[in-house]
């Protein structure tokens, strides 16, 4: 879900952290990708039309696999060397928040059955999507076929955007690419985001150096830790106007 506001934060407080760069300037280098949410986009995204979904002929899903094998392969034609990271078990501090999803998702099924009643199109485009649960099976199936196609894969223990940092603070990869800012909250040295999208050649990486946001900031990593938060993240409620009140006392 990443931190509340906090790109409207760094956008106005730390201009100088962020860096536009082209996808072709990471050439030769090795990316530590956050996995997990590019195998919900893939799922809600590729080959979906309404509740029909893309499968192959025994009736599985395949959106994952596909739009993993598309991505793949672009990062790997930019000349990148990916090492994909899958979430592990995750830390109690979250499973308030993923029961609160789960309750989001069982409402959403209820809202879907009833415009697949009315045949309202919209609506089931809608809620279909909203319905959508990565599962273990779609990790598995997305591991093999990187290991197929000779990617190197990460099973984290907990977290994966921890593990991403660990790899990147250890110089075992040069940078993490996620697309969710609470990536920058476990020290990773070097923060890619919008590497992975399947558009990129339309969408410049933007790279944020962690000192150089606590430097603009003027904070301290456990600090900036404790900016995020009171400013709302997967592991607690957040205080509402935080990051309104934080800007406007710093101006």
């Amino acid at each position: 879900m990443g931190i509340k506001g906090l790109t409207k934060l760094l956008a106005e407080h730390a201009p100088g952290a962020a860096v536009r760069r082209r996808v072709e300037d990471y050439r030769g280098r090795v990316v530590a990708i956050d996995t997990s949410l590019s195998i919900y986009q893939f799922l809600i995204v590729v080959g979906r039309k309404g509740t029909e979904v893309l499968t192959n002929e025994a009736g599985e899903v395949t959106s994952h696999l596909q739009g993993m094998l598309n991505r793949t392969v672009r990062i790997l034609e930019a000349g990148i060397k990916p090492v994909f990271v899958f979430d592990g078990e995750p830390p109690d501090m979250k499973k308030k928040e993923l029961a609160k999803r789960s309750l989001k998702r069982d409402g959403s099924s209820e809202d879907l059955n009833r415009a697949i009643e009315v045949g309202d199109e919209d609506l089931i485009e809608k809620f279909s999507k909203r319905t959508v649960k990565v599962t273990k099976k779609h990790n598995e199936d997305c591991k093999r076929l990187l290991s197929l196609m000779g990617v190197p894969v990460v099973q984290a223990p907990g977290e994966a955007e921890a593990q991403c940092a660990a790899l990147c603070e250890n110089h075992k990869v040069f940078a993490i690419a996620s697309e969710d800012m609470d990536s920058l909250t476990f020290g990773a040295r070097r923060f890619l985001r919008h590497l992975t999208d399947l558009s990129f050649k339309r969408s410049p990486v933007t790279e944020f150096e962690v000192s150089k946001v606590l430097e603009e900031l003027g904070l301290t990593m456990d600090q900036f830790i404790d900016l995020c938060i009171l400013s709302g993240c997967d592991y607690c409620e957040n205080i509402r106007g935080f990051i309104t009140f934080f800007l406007f006392s710093h101006t």
